[in-house]
């Protein structure tokens, strides 16, 4: 395996099936990656070590993942220089609005680029626009990226115009 550029952490292993969102992603831009469960809470000595050594160590960017309290992405912010994307999960309580503020409700100093609530894809797709800042290649392949997305709303635009809304709610019912 190479050097991994992105850490992808999580306060628990229940926010594994959310964050594997961002390892497909990083994988589709062939990124390199390590994964993590680290609790601010439950490991704070941990999650200090990591912060302070994860830009020694070669990352440039952290996905950090987490539900309930969520300090886990304003911890590590604070304690390095490298940006840190915050990934507030849907938790059992309060659907995710928790999770959400302690992520963009950080201090003034200590930023914390926040998704949507479960929105590891979008958390995986920042970290590679980051990173394509110094990267004509990822760059390119954001690009293409883009075009894709482009594509696929023509085509499903053309497709309801030929076939009118009602089939195409019936073609969609029929998928799942």
């Amino acid at each position: 395996m190479k050097q991994p550029i992105v850490s992808i952490i999580m306060g628990s292993d229940s926010d594994l099936l959310i964050m594997q969102e961002t390892v497909q992603v990083l994988e589709e831009f062939d990124l390199d990656y390590e994964i993590k469960i680290i609790s601010a809470h439950r490991t704070p000595d941990i999650a200090f070590d990591y912060a302070k050594n994860a830009k020694d160590q070669g990352i440039k960017v952290i996905v950090a993942g987490a539900g309930g309290a969520a300090h886990l992405a304003g911890v590590i912010a604070a304690l390095t220089t490298l940006p840190v994307i915050g990934v507030p999960i849907l938790g059992k309580s309060f659907n995710g609005l928790d999770s959400l503020l302690s992520m963009v409700q950080m201090p003034s100093g200590i930023p914390v680029a926040t998704v949507a609530v479960n929105g590891s894809k979008n958390a995986g797709i920042l970290a590679a626009k980051i990173l394509a800042l110094n990267d004509p290649e990822l760059n390119q392949k954001l690009t293409d990226y883009q075009q894709k997305l482009y594509d696929s709303v023509i085509s499903k635009n053309q497709k309801l115009q030929a076939i009118g809304y009602q089939q195409y709610i019936n073609d969609l019912n029929s998928k799942n």
